[in-house]
């Protein structure tokens, strides 16, 4: 690990981490706090894809959609007007409404085969997203003179790396960058994770396998169609079963690669010097 020790860490004068964790359990409010004391660079990897990677594919659907009303037709056709994507740290929508969910097309669905181009697309933007984050590091000292790092992390960091294996490449540049921390949420902290969802469900990236398998499984328990299947009630039915599918990955990455506080103590945090300690706290003696 990059800092082997509570006192090791205490005493760097560059502090880096790499948070990862769920999504919904404080990698992006941590961020924001540690960033705005001034000293902290904030690395957002779902900012960076919707701003890098994705930016043609999300504008492209939009202008597709607006091709299909004849007035905005043709003011793109004359290029009178522009279409883009109002995207910020706390405004991804733009990657997500891209994304989209899987089933009927009457309620907002996706086509099976668009789903999975579009899932393979952002697999591709959040690697290369990752192994930028050695370059940002570079970037935010000797350019805007920032002495500590943090990585904000997508929840789906989990799907693409293979974290029982020493070689593995994102995670390999990432752990020579930075410290790797995860934030373990408890049992009630994943009830609430699913409560939230299912009020308000939103797009997720998944790993191929695991997608395939669990499509398949849903369309043999309900007996749909495809073109049947409400995106909704898909991506609601298949939720928990991601969080479960990840919980082990996480696990691996954190006893493999890094270290584990828990998001109670993260919550508590009011300022760098208290994250300064919960780090301390979870680094070896």
């Amino acid at each position: 690990m990059l800092y082997k020790t509570a006192e090791h860490w205490r005493a760097a004068p560059r502090k880096r981490i790499v948070l990862f964790a769920m999504s919904g359990l404080g990698k992006t409010h941590v961020s924001s706090m540690l960033r705005d004391q001034g000293d902290w660079f904030h690395y957002s990897i779902d900012y960076r894809i919707g701003t890098r990677y994705m930016q043609e594919y999300i504008a492209d659907n939009a202008k597709r959609e607006a091709m299909k009303v004849p007035f905005l037709r043709e003011l793109l056709l004359s290029d009178s007007i522009y279409i883009g994507s109002n995207l910020t740290f706390h405004n991804l929508r733009p990657v997500s409404a891209y994304l989209g969910k899987p089933g009927d097309p009457a309620r907002g669905g996706l086509p099976m085969a668009t789903y999975q181009l579009r899932q393979d697309q952002f697999r591709r933007a959040e690697q290369q997203a990752l192994l930028d984050t050695r370059y940002f590091i570079d970037r935010a000292q000797d350019l805007y003179g920032y002495p500590h790092f943090v990585c904000d992390t997508g929840g789906s960091i989990c799907e693409w790396v293979d974290p029982d294996d020493p070689r593995d490449p994102i995670l390999t540049e990432l752990a020579q960058a930075a410290l790797m921390v995860w934030i373990r949420g408890s049992d009630a902290h994943t009830e609430e994770l699913v409560r939230r969802f299912d009020r308000d469900p939103k797009p997720m990236a998944y790993q191929p396998a695991f997608l395939a398998r669990t499509w398949a499984a849903y369309l043999d328990e309900t007996g749909q169609a495809e073109s049947d299947v409400d995106p909704d009630s898909f991506i609601r039915w298949t939720y928990a079963r991601a969080l479960a599918h990840r919980q082990p990955r996480y696990e691996s990455m954190a006893r493999n690669w890094g270290v584990t506080v828990d998001a109670s103590d993260m919550a508590t945090l009011r300022d760098d010097a208290d994250f300064a300690e919960v780090i301390a706290a979870a680094l070896p003696r």
